[in-house]
């Protein structure tokens, strides 16, 4: 069971074990192989040598990945087993973001079995939960951070992810089914504001750890596998991704066809990107036990069923690398469409036309929504009191002008 409780403090993380391993001196021939110069000293243990191995697998890994035009090119080379101890105390993290009021905060309560009634979240909000292991004293820990007011604020995206947590950090965008007019505006927009961050993110920890850059992309590729036949068209985000439709309680009442232009459009944007896709209802307790159990993977390493469901007339879960565009079929061509994206989005908006997002005030201290009536008081004073200022200055400045 998950033992949560909650918290307005910072993330607190933890580096890598890896960093403070010095991998051993590599020389590299023409085949882009990576063999020691020396032997390893005989003093090693077994978890040292395993780490060492892991080091040169990933090094390995850096030369066959391509980071130019998109974030990811999957090769043909994949890393070797990364070791973690397992009496120590894991601590990851998952930010999850989506459309307004498509219950996100709903799914984190039953994700950490918590009895009480959704609010609507302000801006960026934070808690946490712990789960206790079986075999151990030990506590794993879940930062889990909830993005508020849509896509309008996804700029705060920022506000969690950093280099030190961009190694255990977990995506999760929730789009609401019943709602197909919000769906392509959340997913486009997230999605960009989460490649440009984790792209930027990554950067600076090539800096400083190249081997744990390299490990975060070639984990993501090892779930695709070197024989998949689209590996050459994805564009992988290299942190793991999970798109959740909600509210399917509501979506299964929808006609067959539009029910499969949405899913078929959502299976290949996963697929594309790397993603996990479930759909999730808090009215059907069948699938709020299937998203509770893939949350529970992302977080706490959890067992976790590899079925699949692609039918659309049933609640979709397909798991990242489960998929294939030959599966999924092709939307019809669209002229002056460049790629296979760009087709499912011409088909998807034209038969569900967006509804703009709403702006966010320029000055969101003038919202009635968040008044403080003592707060506000003292502001406009604060305020008088600065125009007075401002004019005193400006009669101040005309003055010496003469």
């Amino acid at each position: 069971a998950v033992v949560s409780t909650q918290s307005t403090g910072a993330l607190t993380s933890k580096k890598s074990p890896y960093d403070a391993i010095k991998p051993p001196e590599m020389s590299f021939d023409e085949d882009d192989s990576a063999k020691p110069i020396k032997s390893l000293p005989q003093t090693k243990n077994i978890w040292e040598l395993c780490i060492q191995a892991t080091e040169r697998a990933n090094h390995a890994t850096s030369k066959g990945s391509d980071h130019s035009g998109s974030f990811l090119r999957p090769s043909l080379v994949f890393p070797g087993v990364v070791v973690e101890n397992p009496n120590k105390s894991v601590e990851r993290s998952i930010f999850v973001a989506g459309a307004k009021s498509s219950g996100k905060t709903g799914m984190i309560l039953r994700f950490l079995d918590r009895d009480e009634q959704p609010k609507a979240t302000t801006a960026l909000e934070y808690t946490f939960g712990r789960r206790s292991r079986n075999d151990s004293m030990s506590k794993d820990v879940a930062h889990v951070w909830e993005l508020g007011g849509g896509v309008a604020l996804s700029n705060l995206i920022e506000v969690p992810v950093t280099k030190d947590c961009i190694e255990t950090l977990n995506f999760v965008i929730v789009v609401d089914l019943s709602r197909p007019e919000s769906i392509w505006t959340t997913l486009e927009t997230l999605i960009a504001a989460i490649r440009q961050r984790v792209k930027k993110v990554i950067h600076e920890l090539k800096v400083d750890s190249p081997s744990a850059a390299n490990r975060l992309v070639a984990e993501c590729l090892a779930r695709y596998g070197p024989e998949h036949p689209d590996k050459d068209i994805l564009d992988i985000i290299p942190v793991p991704l999970t798109i959740l439709g909600s509210k399917y309680d509501l979506f299964q009442n929808f006609d067959s066809e539009k029910r499969k232009i949405i899913t078929r459009t959502l299976r290949y944007v996963a697929h594309l990107y790397g993603a996990h896709l479930c759909y999730f209802s808090s009215k059907m307790e069948q699938l709020v036990m299937r998203a509770r159990s893939l949350l529970g993977h992302l977080v706490f390493k959890t067992q976790l069923s590899k079925s699949t469901v692609t039918d659309h007339t049933k609640p979709v879960y397909i798991l990242a690398g489960m998929d294939a565009v030959s599966q999924i079929g092709s939307p019809p061509s669209v002229v002056g469409s460049r790629s296979l994206l760009e087709q499912w989005k011409q088909l998807f908006l034209s038969s569900f036309p967006q509804e703009p997002e709403a702006a966010m005030p320029e000055d969101p201290s003038k919202d009635r929504k968040y008044s403080e009536p003592l707060v506000d008081t003292v502001r406009a004073q604060k305020d008088e009191e600065l125009e007075r200022f401002r004019k005193a200055q400006e009669r101040k400045m005309r003055q010496s002008a003469i």
